[in-house]
């Protein structure tokens, strides 16, 4: 039997939730993934074995965290992360992933966040609907798009309502709002000089509750998503060559360059220019 198995799913017509890819695995000692950044959602369910997961904080700060059998961890879109199998008695799990219009929703209901990445369950039977799901998921990868995008509703469905930290969909149902409401303007107007006052106003909130209130559903502080939005476009731009470095600049909100670049090289590593060099292929 292969240790690890794979599959893409082929369909692209799904908008409210969708995967991408999903397997399982049967890691070596010492078997190991990044630093890398994922596009998307990506949960992985431990069957059996254990090991670390090193992600990005709310903060930006890297922080170590450990999942043994039963518990999964989550892995979201642009957020720095890498992970490794344990030596003696290394991971075995299951693995999804996924996005589309609800998907942030979903994520943020389960209680998870970029501080708390880990899942655990004190609901088991609801916990095996979602491990079943996910393992029909990996040995039939093969079957029509519309069973395979049932059972990734199916696991979803279970993976929120077992979660030992989500939330109560009613208490947040107003904070959804407003969450979608700074999504969107920021969207809008990321390439403009706005700051949290800005977004705020747009809520008719004060600044502190509207950043509590991100923070709680988001998992991220609004100020540093903001800047990490930028930087985001401002990387997409630069693998257009006919743009330089100081109109991309401008074009992502920040009118001085050299806060710009000091901006990119603490959220990336690499000056711009730097970046641009050894990314302009891919």
């Amino acid at each position: 039997m292969p240790d690890q198995i794979m599959h893409i799913f082929p369909h692209i017509n799904f908008t409210d939730l969708t995967m991408f890819q999903f397997g399982k695995h049967i890691c070596d000692p010492f078997y190991s993934r990044g630093p890398y950044v994922h596009n998307h959602y990506l949960f992985h369910y431990v069957k059996s074995g254990k090991g670390h997961l090193y992600s990005e904080n709310a903060e930006g700060r890297i922080i170590r965290h450990s999942a043994g059998p039963g518990q999964g961890f989550m892995i979201w879109p642009k957020q720095v992360v890498s992970y490794a199998a344990d030596g003696d008695n290394p991971w075995s799990y299951y693995w999804v992933e996924f996005d589309g219009f609800k998907a942030r929703d979903l994520v943020a209901e389960s209680g998870l966040t970029f501080d708390q990445p880990i899942y655990s369950s004190e609901n088991r039977d609801i916990q095996n609907k979602m491990v079943d799901a996910m393992r029909h998921l990996a040995d039939n990868g093969e079957a029509s798009p519309f069973e395979l995008i049932g059972y990734c509703y199916l696991f979803l469905d279970a993976f929120v309502a077992s979660s030992k930290y989500r939330k109560k969909t009613a208490q947040s149902s107003l904070q959804n709002f407003y969450v979608q409401e700074i999504l969107l303007f920021i969207e809008n107007h990321y390439h403009e000089e706005i700051g949290v006052e800005d977004i705020a106003a747009v809520c008719n909130l004060d600044r502190s509750h509207v950043g509590k209130i991100f923070k709680s559903l988001m998992g991220i502080n609004l100020r540093d998503f903001l800047i990490r939005y930028r930087i985001r476009k401002a990387c997409e731009l630069m693998k257009e060559p006919s743009k330089s470095i100081s109109e991309i600049s401008v074009m992502v909100g920040y009118p001085n360059l050299f806060s710009f670049s000091r901006t990119f090289k603490a959220i990336v590593g690499q000056s711009p220019r730097q970046w641009r060099s050894e990314n302009k292929w891919r």
